[in-house]
């Protein structure tokens, strides 16, 4: 039996693993999917812990998706990222890789989205920002990252290249004019019913991608709707993330139907 798993604190309210024991399910794999929790001061004795246990892969959440990087052989995305997210103990480095990237971009493909040659707006510098950005201007768009703290969405966008730009919250009317892609990174939506975005900012041209999935349908997602967008919730990004991971572990096409019942019968 292969054991896979999640790693991270706290874990005990994660989704990930009745969306990938689905995908056991569905294919006949004799597969598990675990949750670990160790402290950040144990994280590195966990992963040779795992590796030495036989563990076939892990995923990483937080606050542990930074940390991970120095203990594992990053390719060349996470480490521009600056996050793993997903480890993978198959071969004879134990080599890290990012596949939030992978959940922004399947979440537009699965809904007919193109990024390239667009113009696209990131609110939010944080971890999930950052993802949004480097998927958005990997896949040819133009980006705009606006955010609280400039300085943050400098940095940001000095990662990521001259496809993007920095920008203040107060900037987001006049980026949204004409732009064709939105992704919310950040949490608001999620403790209160409101969101980051004007509402009449919002206009039939734009596809909306909101990283917030508690709850599914945010008051942003809401406005969008209303505004005629084409809207897509966040659990769209938490499945192709798993599905990403699931198919580096596997070598199998992921049962995205039903990894995606699984994961929305929880929500």
């Amino acid at each position: 039996m292969q054991v896979f798993g999640l790693v991270g604190n706290p874990v005990e309210h994660s989704l990930s693993p009745p969306m990938h024991e689905a995908a056991y399910a569905e294919l006949g794999l004799d597969a598990r999917y675990v949750t670990f929790e160790p402290s950040r001061a144990d994280l590195a004795t966990a992963i040779r812990g795992a590796e030495a246990l036989g563990v076939a892969g892990l995923n990483v959440t937080i606050p542990f998706k930074q940390d991970v990087l120095s203990l594992v052989d990053a390719d060349d995305l996470a480490t521009r990222i600056g996050a793993v997210n997903t480890i993978d103990f198959s071969g004879e480095a134990v080599t890290g890789h990012n596949t939030d990237v992978a959940g922004v971009r399947r979440s537009f493909s699965y809904h007919d989205v193109p990024l390239a040659g667009q113009d696209a707006v990131v609110v939010g510098a944080g971890g999930a920002g950052r993802a949004g950005a480097f998927a958005l201007a990997d896949a040819g768009s133009n980006v705009d990252i606006a955010n609280r703290t400039v300085e943050t969405a400098e940095a940001v966008a000095a990662d990521v290249g001259p496809a993007a730009s920095p920008h203040s919250l107060d900037d987001l009317p006049g980026l949204l004019d004409d732009a064709d892609v939105l992704v919310n990174a950040t949490s608001v939506g999620m403790e209160e019913d409101r969101s980051p975005v004007p509402a009449d900012a919002l206009h039939g041209e734009l596809a909306v991608l909101d990283a917030v999935y508690s709850p599914l349908r945010t008051k942003l997602l809401r406005d969008a709707d209303a505004a005629g967008a084409t809207t897509i919730d966040g659990a769209w990004m938490l499945l192709f993330q798993g599905v990403a991971a699931f198919e580096l572990w596997t070598g199998h096409d992921a049962p995205v139907p039903s990894m995606n019942e699984a994961l929305r019968d929880r929500l």
